[in-house]
């Protein structure tokens, strides 16, 4: 160090949003509509660019949920999830609700409504197991799958608590499985990553 400099520490600190206030900025026009973001505990987090593969994967998913489940479920595709008490509006790439006549008009869904949270990764692997998935369970999301698009693999998480899923497991290539809220909707791997 020269002489006169001084060693200073410096401590950054992140400001915190509540639900409220982020709804605001998109309201005023600080987020418009083309901001690919999400309220992540409080922070304001960019989501990643969303390629081919994931999108082709998100549709394929979407159309096979849709044809099988009809009216059983609505079907939504990468909108808002509302966590109020921890601070977060994440946009899973794919939700099964309870049916609702006003299709969530009135109010976004809550986990109560969640039969079935599904997120894709590629390039957002470790954000989606590191932070998404202890968020969905610390909400209460009582299943949640992660399609890895890498490893051509899903992991079904059940059973949420504080710390996370309970329950991971991820089925073999030819063995068949269910959503929990719909057990005669069988599907193999194959199903959801063509």
């Amino acid at each position: 160090m020269a002489e006169g400099e001084e060693n200073v520490a410096v401590t950054l600190r992140r400001r915190r949003f509540t639900l409220d206030q982020y709804h605001r900025m998109g309201e005023t026009g600080i987020l418009s509509p083309d901001d690919r973001v999400e309220l992540i505990e409080g922070e304001v987090v960019e989501m990643t660019p969303i390629g081919s593969r994931h999108a082709a994967t998100v549709a394929r998913i979407h159309h096979l949920f849709s044809t099988r489940l009809g009216d059983r479920a609505v079907v939504w595709s990468q909108n808002p999830l509302l966590l109020v008490r921890l601070q977060s509006e994440p946009e899973p790439d794919l939700l099964l609700l309870a049916p609702r006549s006003d299709f969530y008009a009135s109010g976004l869904p809550e986990p109560p409504a969640v039969r079935l949270l599904v997120e894709v990764a590629d390039s957002s692997l470790l954000y989606d197991q590191r932070t998404k998935f202890p968020l969905y369970a610390r909400a209460a999301v009582a299943e949640a799958w992660l399609v890895d698009l890498g490893a051509n693999r899903v992991q079904i998480h059940r059973d949420p608590g504080s710390s996370g899923y309970r329950e991971v497991f991820v089925p073999g290539a030819d063995e068949r499985f269910a959503p929990l809220a719909f057990l005669d909707l069988t599907l193999t791997r194959r199903d959801l990553l063509g």
